[in-house]
């Protein structure tokens, strides 16, 4: 008997320095991270840099799956959904910071559903025009959108996005009437705003440097209080004459509500060193983004607040949507 239970006590205790290899080995087959807008655009751009760097600290595919609709709320509720085992990563936008203010019934809570795990960067909107349109900044736009009533047209990555509450909020303080012409993300509308289909756009400066460049759009002001560093000539909409305008989109990754601390840090830790990081920095803000890299608790803490700030934008424009 003895014999018995010492050969059993044994077994039992070589178990768990397996159980424990288990642990740590994560991830131990590929991540999925779900993208909730289409190829092309600043979640897309800053999505797969994500995915980039995790999958060459752990040498595993983090596997970017492109789910977009309904403002990336079609995919921020996939991601709500899934299972919190670490392998379901997603990026978390401005967009879901907005929707609980506009959207009546919304399938997932961008506070309760999620563990987050790092802001990644704040991302400075621009307004910018087709290049045809006889406006050179916002006070020349504003004049003209109130020549032609209902008639100009703006851009957004969707119902509810922070383009389009960007814009709202701009229609709201010049008190101007402008159409809301939405897109299932920002490649597709900037291409649409090159080709003059539409004239004018808030897009986040990620996604527009490079036709901004090339002459395809003209910038006429930054969202934020303060100038973008890479265009300090670029006055911003407030210096322009709408005083309490001041927005910005930002990208954050999170993961599936529960799951576990110990690989939510090993996440944050990873992204946090490269984006705080000299070259992590510069290369962000080349791309037109200013680098955060925050601990989870002040991810989570920063979420709250912009649900709270753009619920009370949405009420005082009267924005609410199914």
């Amino acid at each position: 008997m003895r014999r018995l239970l010492s050969c059993t006590a044994v077994a039992l205790l070589s178990t768990l320095p397996m159980a424990g290899a288990n642990a740590q080995a994560w991830p131990g087959k590929p991540v999925r991270f779900i993208i909730p807008f289409p190829p092309g655009g600043p979640t897309d751009i800053m999505g797969r840099m994500a995915a980039d760097i995790l999958s060459k600290a752990y040498g595993q595919q983090f596997v970017a799956d492109n789910r977009a609709g309904a403002g990336g709320n079609i995919g921020t509720d996939l991601c709500s959904k899934a299972a919190p085992d670490g392998y379901t990563v997603c990026m978390m936008t401005a967009a879901q910071g907005i929707s609980p203010g506009i959207y009546r019934k919304l399938p997932f809570d961008p506070i309760k559903d999620f563990s987050h795990v790092t802001l990644m960067a704040i991302l400075p909107s621009m307004l910018t025009t087709h290049p045809s349109l006889p406006v050179k900044n916002v006070k020349e736009l504003v004049a003209l959108a109130k020549s032609k009533p209902g008639q100009m047209s703006y851009a957004s990555t969707g119902n509810g996005s922070s383009p389009h509450m960007l814009m709202e909020l701009l229609k709201f303080l010049s008190k101007t009437d402008m159409v809301h012409i939405p897109y299932k993300g920002q490649a597709p509308a900037v291409v649409d705003q090159i080709a003059g289909q539409v004239q004018l756009a808030f897009n986040t400066a990620i996604g527009v440097l490079p036709h901004v460049n090339a002459g395809k759009l003209k910038p006429i002001a930054i969202s934020t209080k303060g100038r973008f560093p890479p265009m300090p000539d670029l006055p911003t909409v407030a210096e322009s004459g709408l005083k309490d305008f001041d927005g910005s989109s930002w990208q954050g990754v999170v993961t599936p509500a529960g799951t576990s601390k110990e690989i939510v840090s090993k996440i944050h830790a990873t992204l946090a060193k490269e984006l705080t990081s000299p070259a992590g920095k510069d290369m962000l803000l080349k791309r037109g983004g200013i680098a955060s890299g925050n601990t989870p608790a002040e991810f989570a803490a920063f979420v709250k607040a912009e649900v709270e700030k753009w619920s009370k934008v949405a009420k005082a424009a009267k924005i609410s949507l199914d």
